[in-house]
């Protein structure tokens, strides 16, 4: 039996105006994802436990089979591990964006222009994050470059605990009410003004360029370095991850699974569509029985607000990731496909939400016979419903 998720980052919305009332799910063309809605599993799955953020930390944690009320540490931590930067005990990672503000002198006045700096290119980032290193880093705190605009802060021996807030939340809001604040907050603000000032006058920065300028970093997601118990003595079943982004890539690798690497792998919508699951039938010719393919593009439309981009985003995967996957598992004889989410991302608030989560799950060993079924929120809502996330991979492989 082989086993193959695609997980659309975000892919959840509310229905829309300019889309008729429909979501984005219903109103893209997804001939792919209806094919298995008609003759798989649908339901709704609730991937965020109350009272914890609607990160995509915690939704793909609880994806993959492990309690976010049990395993949870922060985000950054979990990156740092798919960066190969290590944390000592007491050693606090921190997410630290690159992200565009307005022009305002005071620091409070300024608006979050933009969260990503314009989806910053790796390589011009990059530039930035060591440059900023060798000006504000030292032995206490150290810089390291990730992909696009995001990025890692290293604490050695810092506090856990400032009130951070996602930068992704505050598009287009004053940034003086979201500041950090609480234990280690002041200096983690000092750090950030300095930044402003160093980066504003970064030939990296120069207005003539046409970009939007990243001319400030921006920390959150904090916590310290997590222990997951690897995913095969849970399962039984050896993994692999494929995705864009280190957060995805991290919390595979601290579970023991593999971290496939594909090149033009972006995390937007102009990744490697067929390069991520070309990789993904590689891994599992490999001897992977399971591999998880992360796709990031639904959830940066999202954040954006761009509604044409979210529609675009849902059918590439459903022709380029997809439709690819089903013509090719059935080489493998029996396997199981699931299509989900890990949390909304509505394009109406532009940032992520708790709500439960449409997935379907095709076996093809038991076919069913849902006539006229499609992938969608309402379809979904006539399925069953799991209330605790972290039980959908037992499920997805042992069975209902």
């Amino acid at each position: 039996m082989k086993y193959l998720i695609i997980l659309g980052d975000g892919m959840a919305d509310q229905g829309r105006e300019e889309l008729g009332g429909l979501t984005p799910l219903q109103y893209a063309r997804t001939p792919n994802m209806d094919r298995l809605a008609e003759s798989g599993i649908l339901g709704l799955v609730r991937t965020v436990p109350d009272g914890m953020p609607p990160g995509s930390d915690v939704a793909n944690l609880s994806v993959m089979g492990y309690d976010p009320l049990v395993y949870y540490t922060g985000r950054a931590p979990l990156e740092a591990v798919s960066m190969g930067v290590k944390l000592d005990e007491g050693d606090v990672a921190f997410r630290c964006n690159l992200v565009t503000l307005s022009d305002d002198p005071v620091y409070e006045n300024k608006t979050m222009v933009d969260y990503s700096a314009g989806e910053i290119s790796s390589d011009r980032a990059a530039e930035l994050i060591r440059d900023l290193d060798r000006c504000l880093g030292g032995d206490e705190m150290r810089f390291y470059p990730g992909v696009s605009y995001r990025h890692l802060m290293v604490w050695r021996g810092g506090p856990d605990g400032a009130v951070l807030t996602p930068p992704h939340d505050i598009t287009g809001k004053k940034v003086g009410g979201h500041l950090p604040r609480g234990d280690g907050g002041e200096l983690l603000l000092s750090v950030m003004r300095e930044s402003h000032v160093f980066l504003s006058s970064h030939p990296a920065n120069h207005k003539d360029l046409g970009l939007r300028p990243a001319n400030s970093v921006w920390f959150w997601g904090q916590g310290r370095s997590p222990r997951l118990k690897p995913f095969r003595d849970r399962f039984g079943v050896s993994g692999a991850v494929i995705s864009a982004v280190d957060l995805i890539k991290g919390i595979g690798i601290c579970a023991g699974m593999e971290a496939v690497e594909v090149e033009g792998a972006t995390g937007n919508i102009h990744t490697n569509f067929e390069g991520k699951i070309s990789a993904a039938l590689e891994a599992l010719e490999r001897g992977a029985d399971l591999v998880y393919v992360h796709v990031e593009a639904p959830d940066e439309a999202g954040h954006q607000g761009n509604t044409e981009l979210k529609v675009r985003a849902i059918e590439e995967i459903d022709r380029r990731v997809l439709g690819p996957a089903l013509e090719r598992m059935k080489e493998f004889g029996d396997y199981k496909i699931m299509v989900l989410p890990d949390h909304p991302t509505p394009l109406s608030v532009m940032t992520h939400t708790a709500d439960p989560v449409p997935f379907v799950i095709y076996d093809s060993r038991r076919p069913r016979k849902n006539q006229g079924a499609a992938y969608c929120e309402e379809a979904a809502a006539g399925g069953m419903c799991i209330g605790r996330g972290h039980d959908l991979m037992d499920l997805f492989i042992n069975g209902f």
